[in-house]
């Protein structure tokens, strides 16, 4: 891999947070992308193109429920987690 040169680093900024936003979270194992917008991001690595069931609906009430769904089950992970964490953080 060839390294870049230390003073251009701000070209690899939009690459990296592309890079984390697409990633999957730990505790809801949803990305970013996906919570805000209901479909992960075609990568330049992806040849083929989105499937189906993961384009965005054209029905406003159709995508405003999608959204009102994918904050209650982000909420309720997140909620398991911390739950999770805590238990661990008690066990002693």
């Amino acid at each position: 891999m060839i390294q870049p040169h230390a003073k251009a680093w701000d070209l690899l900024l939009p690459h990296t947070e592309f890079a984390y936003n697409r990633a999957p979270s730990k505790a809801i194992s949803l990305s970013p992308f996906k919570v805000v917008y209901g479909i992960d991001p075609i990568s330049p690595l992806n040849l083929t193109p989105c499937p189906l069931d993961q384009k965005p609906s054209g029905d406003a009430a159709a995508r405003v429920e999608e959204i009102q769904e994918t904050n209650e089950l982000v909420r309720s992970r997140i909620e398991k987690t911390n739950a999770s964490y805590h238990a661990k953080a008690n066990k002693y």
